[in-house]
């Protein structure tokens, strides 16, 4: 892929109003200048610059070594789970010695990502309290609770720094389980890769004390890139006119955001089921259109009577079918302006 280096990143726009900035855990936008965090607006990088690990414990990708603190290659012992959260904790304490700058941390772990690879004694213990439970199911269960662990910690050391107060944190995650790997996403159908919302309804929760009532819901549908207009407003700063993403500081405060909106998804891979084809979704009101690889017809869905998607409407809502096809095409024309690889190589 190609992540164009003139575009901002939310680090930059926030960087650029004072804020400090860092990341850490996965980075997986770029191997090599100008496409390291670094460069991207980061001030501060701990973390993986790849994608996936084939161990949580040797932290290599391919053989390669992409563990980094800035730009020093580092080999750090430990659970990788482990190593971020300590990584942010760290962070957070430093932040604390310095009150009057505002910071922002991006924390990205790479669990619950296969490999399905918990710590022993976390497997340990999920198998004497539910020892019913396979051993692939079994170790999910201990995967995500080692991650909610590590999550709880760094709250805590949020707290005992004295900056919990006045901090927001969103917690999210990229994409609904991966269902060969024992994941699972009931009630929704499919998982990791498909556009039926198993693949597409992810956790969203936001702690702002004060302001977020908790345990408080909200409706409302959007999506992970709406934290960046959403946090560009929080920092006092006017978001481009041009973002597709929706602040979501109405909604966090209680009140009702303006109007419905198109929901878009799009999804590029390899291999000899996707060919290196991208494919798309949207979601308009009620009305879902997708598809789940390059090669197969549109299907069509209403949410509202059939949230589980188990019956394709698309003959016999043809207009339905039109309009929404005319806005997804304009959707990947839109995005097709924007080069997926480097044009310069």
């Amino acid at each position: 892929g190609y992540f164009d280096p003139s575009t901002a990143t939310l680090a930059d726009q926030l960087g650029g109003a004072g804020y400090h900035t860092a990341i850490v855990g996965k980075w997986h936008l770029g191997l090599e200048s100008p496409n390291t965090p670094n460069e991207r607006g980061f001030e501060f990088f701990h973390g993986f610059l790849g994608d996936m690990m084939d161990s949580y414990l040797t932290h290599r990708r391919h053989g390669n070594n992409y563990m980094r603190r800035n730009r020093e290659t580092i080999d750090p012992a430990g659970h990788a789970t482990d190593l971020f959260s300590d990584w942010a904790i760290d962070y957070l304490r430093e932040r604390a010695k310095q009150p009057r700058q505002p910071f922002f941390l991006y924390l990205a772990y790479n669990a619950p990502h296969f490999p399905i690879e918990p710590p022993e004694e976390w497997l340990a213990k999920v198998k004497k309290r539910a020892p019913d439970l396979d051993e692939p199911r079994a170790r999910n269960v201990a995967f995500v609770e080692h991650l909610d662990h590590g999550i709880g910690r760094v709250l805590a050391a949020l707290k005992e720094s004295g900056l919990d107060e006045n901090t927001v944190v969103v917690f999210s995650a990229d994409n609904g389980g991966s269902l060969p790997h024992a994941q699972n996403n009931d009630p929704w159908r499919d998982g990791k890769q498909s556009h039926y919302d198993g693949g597409l309804r992810v956790p969203f929760a936001v702690r702002w004390p004060g302001h977020v009532e908790r345990g408080s819901r909200c409706g409302y549908a959007g999506l992970v890139f709406d934290v960046f207009p959403t946090f560009l407003e929080l920092a006092g700063m006017q978001p481009a006119d041009d973002l597709d993403a929706v602040s979501l500081v109405p909604a966090l405060r209680g009140e009702e955001l303006a109007g419905p909106r198109e929901l878009y998804f799009t999804r590029r891979e390899g291999g000899l089921k996707y060919g290196g084809k991208s494919y798309e979704a949207i979601v308009r009101g009620q009305w879902k259109l997708l598809q789940n690889d390059p090669y197969s017809p549109l299907e069509l869905y209403n949410l509202e009577e059939d949230p589980q998607e188990t019956t394709n409407v698309s003959d016999q809502n043809r207009k339905v079918v039109g309009e929404l096809s005319a806005a997804l095409r304009e959707h990947i024309q839109r995005g097709g302006a924007t080069p997926w690889q480097n044009p310069n190589p």
